[in-house]
């Protein structure tokens, strides 16, 4: 535990002006950021009498063991600073709302040569039009199923046009009416443009100008006695009215606004918005979030509104926003938000009227949201609390174990030795934090050697990076210690290439756990901790989890600790336990089937999957073109002739197989033409 003293800036240091800062751990991971009208001020309040401090507060300046800042020209600017910090640095004291699902969109493609439309989920791309978020997709295909009778726009995929498009033939919706088929040239693409925009502007609102047009197109059809096109007009009148009856008219000013509550407790809050457009709620959804830092309902506003128009611009800011809470300086979101959609939006609490109406009902299902998710989580917060103070006691440690490694060895049968390292935060599975091995150091199955060197490669690397941030002293290194630098950085993960400056960013194992967990007895808990001994290591816990009787077992005991089987820590180290050996076992089987797809040409550097399958429909087999000549590889469509020598050379310096023999007759069983044995 740090004290703020420590780090406190110099009177005078911190500047009066507007700006964002970052709170930094001993390891100088970020792990607060917030940003402030006035520095000087804002910063004063963290360096005051611990006691006097929120709890969350106390907690988060007494893990931090410095502070930095960055000046800007004016709030609009520090909002969005701090909302881009937020999302690089992901710090663990701020509130960070997640969405307790994936929300299907309504898009569609209007970037395409015919415009599509179907159900999105994930991130918005350019050029499609989105509405919703639904709460169900099946909510989405009756909406559409109704209104393709009047906008017959294509719903197929890429693959079913094409398909369509090269043997003439529609697909069934086609032949009955409810697609316009542009893939057999029924209609013009501009004709099928007209179709979506029709479609867009219906589901944006716009809905009385086509009610009644086609009103006036059945009454004319009727006068004029064509009754059965009068009779088609009034079946799109009424798909048309019941596709609007599924979002039920909210406001009656035909307004664009989003609906903003919050439902909050000491621990936790939920929000839920509501999407209304052209008067009806077109969307809703919903996130929950841990209240890691002091904040208030203004706040959690204020970080509501950051992640949800964070990356939207143009339409998809509404020309409203109403809120339960204005935040701490609302013209600057207002300019933010303005700033976004390239227009004026107002950002205000209801006070009266239909808006404040509706407004209740968003906060009645903020409050259910809530009363959900606690249920769902069955008080999952005091659950974890209780198995790492329980894991800390049967362990003998200081402090509960906040941050856990668990490091599993897989193979099969000694083949494609590989090692897993998992990581869980506060009692929950950190994956971006995951790594993989490859064992390197010996060939065949010693999963003993195999622990103690994966062990010893982690925290080699994790000594450089505290020896490159300036950590610590470089001091005469202990007896039996290996601080020479550990030549196999790529431990066989795909995280090499990241960036080496010190910016806060997470580095690949530049952070210590407080607690190894080994996937072993006795054998590979001794192996972990001579690993550790020899790098003079000595601040780290280190167990093993048998699996046999779920033991739990200490370096130097010849007895182990056996936890109650209803213990929430044994549950917690079995989930740990359990996730590494998943995360090992799916990269051995990934690994091994890599190996057993195998080619010569994969030692071919520059010739992708697309040019090998050209290379073997051309010739038939690998036999065959290991017979081939420079001028006939030259011959295949996408190959050069420097490309062709590098493949006949990777062909030629391969050993011939051995061959196959029938043991029932003896024969030598011959390679067919297309590569398989007969």
């Amino acid at each position: 535990m740090a004290d703020p003293s420590s780090y406190r800036p110099k009177p005078g240091q911190i500047p009066d002006s507007p700006g964002v800062y970052k709170f930094r751990d001993e390891h100088r991971r970020v792990i607060y950021v917030g940003k402030a009208k006035s520095l000087r001020q804002r910063l004063a309040n963290y360096f005051q009498d611990l006691a006097s401090l929120h709890p969350r507060t106390r907690t988060m300046v007494t893990t931090a063991a410095s502070v930095e800042w960055t000046v800007v020209a004016t709030e609009v600017e520090a909002l969005q600073l701090e909302y881009s910090w937020i999302k690089e640095f992901d710090p663990r004291f701020n509130v960070k709302y997640r969405d307790d699902k994936s929300y299907p969109y309504l898009a569609v493609t209007l970037n395409e040569e015919f415009p599509r439309v179907q159900v999105m989920r994930g991130a918005k791309k350019k050029g499609v039009r989105y509405f919703g978020p639904y709460g169900h997709a099946w909510a989405i295909r009756e909406t559409v199923d109704l209104m393709l009778r009047v906008f017959p726009v294509r719903t197929c995929s890429a693959g079913v046009f094409k398909n369509a498009t090269r043997t003439g033939r529609p697909c069934l919706l086609g032949y009955i009416g409810k697609c316009s088929a542009p893939c057999v040239g029924r209609v013009t693409p501009e004709e099928h443009r007209e179709l979506a925009d029709g479609f867009c502007d219906f589901m944006a609102g716009r809905t009385g100008t086509y009610i009644r047009r086609l009103e006036k197109d059945m009454m004319a059809a009727a006068e004029e006695m064509e009754y059965e096109r009068a009779a088609r007009l009034r079946d799109d009148v009424e798909a048309l009215k019941r596709a609007m009856e599924k979002s039920a008219v909210v406001l009656a000013d035909a307004t664009d606004a989003d609906l903003i509550a919050v439902a909050e407790d000491e621990l936790e809050a939920a929000v839920q918005i509501f999407h209304v457009r052209g008067g009806r709620v077109r969307g809703q959804r919903g996130w929950v979030t841990d209240k890691v830092e002091a904040v208030d309902t203004s706040g959690l506003v204020e970080h509501a509104l950051q992640q949800l128009y964070g990356e939207e611009t143009g339409d998809s800011v509404p020309k409203e926003v109403l809120v339960p809470a204005l935040p701490e300086d609302p013209e600057a979101v207002s300019q933010w938000l303005a700033d976004r959609r390239g227009s004026q939006v107002s950002l205000r609490i209801p006070q009266r009227g239909d808006k404040k109406d509706l407004m209740v009902t968003v906060q009645r299902n903020a409050q259910q949201a809530l009363g959900l998710h606690k249920t769902k989580r069955a008080s999952d917060l005091t659950t974890r609390s209780r198995a790492l103070e329980e894991i800390a006691e049967a362990l003998g440690l200081d402090t509960a174990p906040l941050r856990i490694e668990c490091f599993d060895i897989s193979h099969l049968q000694g083949d494609d030795v590989v090692a897993s390292m998992v990581v869980f935060e506060d009692g929950l599975a950190r994956k971006s934090e995951y790594r993989r091995f490859q064992i390197k150091g010996f060939e065949g199955q010693d999963d003993v050697r195999s622990m103690h060197e994966v062990i010893g490669r982690r925290f080699r690397r994790y000594l450089q990076e505290k020896e490159r941030t300036g950590e610590w002293e470089e001091s005469p290194a202990p007896s039996g210690a290996v601080p020479a630098p550990d030549t196999a950085a790529g431990d066989g993960d795909p995280f090499d290439n990241e960036p080496r400056e010190d910016d806060g960013r997470p580095k690949r194992f530049a952070y210590p756990p407080q607690l190894v967990v080994v996937d072993g007895g006795q054998p590979q808990v001794a192996a972990a901790k001579r690993a550790l001994d020899e790098l003079g290591i000595d601040d780290i816990a280190v167990c093993g989890l048998a699996k046999r009787l779920e033991e739990v077992w200490l370096p130097d005991d010849d007895d182990p600790v056996v936890l109650p089987r209803s213990s929430e820590g044994l549950y917690l180290l079995q989930r740990v336990r359990d996730e590494a050996h998943r995360f090992a076992i799916t990269y051995q089987r990934a690994k091994r089937a890599k190996r057993i797809r195998s080619s010569p040409l994969d030692a071919v550097a520059g010739l992708g999957e697309t040019r090998k399958q050209a290379l073997i429909k051309h010739f038939g087999s690998v036999k065959k073109l290991k017979q081939a000549t420079i001028d006939e590889i030259c011959e295949v469509p996408g190959i050069g002739r420097r490309t062709a020598e590098s493949v006949a050379v990777a062909l030629a310096s391969t050993a011939p197989a051995a061959p196959a023999v029938n043991t029932a007759t003896g024969e030598i069983i011959e390679e067919d033409d297309g590569g398989s044995t007969t």
